[in-house]
């Protein structure tokens, strides 16, 4: 992670995607290239996507929707394993 001159933050890390996640990261590139009338990387794609598809933050939703919507993203999302080792 690096600080930009704009004020936020670079964090850069590797992702495995299906081939077929691919081709829509580019079908969105291709979208916003018609869109910006110029070329657009795959990255570019990517940070578009997730600017634009940004959940809203679980501390504004009122309390039962919170646990309901916790609970589906959970059962859908594997967690990753710590760094150090422990599976608290």
């Amino acid at each position: 992670m690096h600080a930009l001159p704009d004020g936020e933050a670079e964090l850069s890390l590797v992702v495995r995607l299906p081939w077929e996640d691919v081709a829509r990261l580019g079908q969105e590139a291709g979208r916003l290239a018609a869109q910006a009338q110029r070329p657009v990387t795959l990255d570019e794609a990517v940070s578009h996507r997730l600017r634009s598809t940004r959940p809203p933050a679980a501390h504004a939703r009122p309390g039962g929707e919170q646990q309901a919507t916790t609970t589906a993203t959970s059962a859908s999302v594997s967690s990753l394993p710590r760094l150090n080792g422990s599976t608290a």
